[in-house]
């Protein structure tokens, strides 16, 4: 018996919107919140504002897919970056794994929705050329600060909070 092919569901409102946000799952924030939190994020960010960015949103077994393809690790993870290389503006996509948020967001004891904002932050900061794993806590820094600023006070996904363990993206 054939499956259909899974569709990918876009919201584009406005062609000059500066973000494409896609989801291959059910069990995903409406993309019109999530690409108001990206919004909201490159303009809280360093060298954010005025940039573009897309944004998907799938389940374990693409991100694992995605994972092993360009990371040669075969194991989901919680978000991944792929930086555009681009001088035009576009800073190149986001991948969350909705599965892994939900499941970190309840291992760390908040909503899947703040993991999200959390997970998009970590990633428009790779995006924008930040590596946690070589900057000292620059990086970490950064995130806290355009979480909190862009969604008010609560996780913001550093490692040493209580209730946050190391990030593995």
């Amino acid at each position: 018996m054939r499956r259909k092919p899974r569709r990918s569901i876009s919201i584009l409102e406005d062609p000059e919107d500066p973000v494409a946000v896609s989801s291959t799952v059910k069990a995903a924030p409406p993309a019109a919140r999530v690409a108001g939190w990206t919004r909201a994020l490159l303009a809280s960010v360093p060298r954010g504002a005025g940039r573009s960015v897309s944004v998907l949103l799938c389940g374990d077994a693409r991100m694992r897919a995605l994972n092993r393809k360009w990371r040669g690790k075969d194991v989901a993870t919680d978000v991944l970056s792929f930086p555009s290389g681009s001088a035009n503006g576009f800073l190149g996509d986001v991948v969350i794994d909705m599965a892994y948020a939900s499941r970190q967001a309840g291992e760390r004891g908040h909503g899947a929705a703040r993991e999200v904002q959390v997970l998009l932050a970590h990633g428009l900061l790779h995006l924008l050329g930040y590596d946690h794993e070589t900057d000292d806590g620059e990086m970490f820094r950064l995130q806290a600060r355009a979480v909190t600023k862009a969604f008010g006070p609560g996780p913001d996904g550093v490692p040493g909070e209580a209730a946050e363990p190391e990030e593995n993206s």
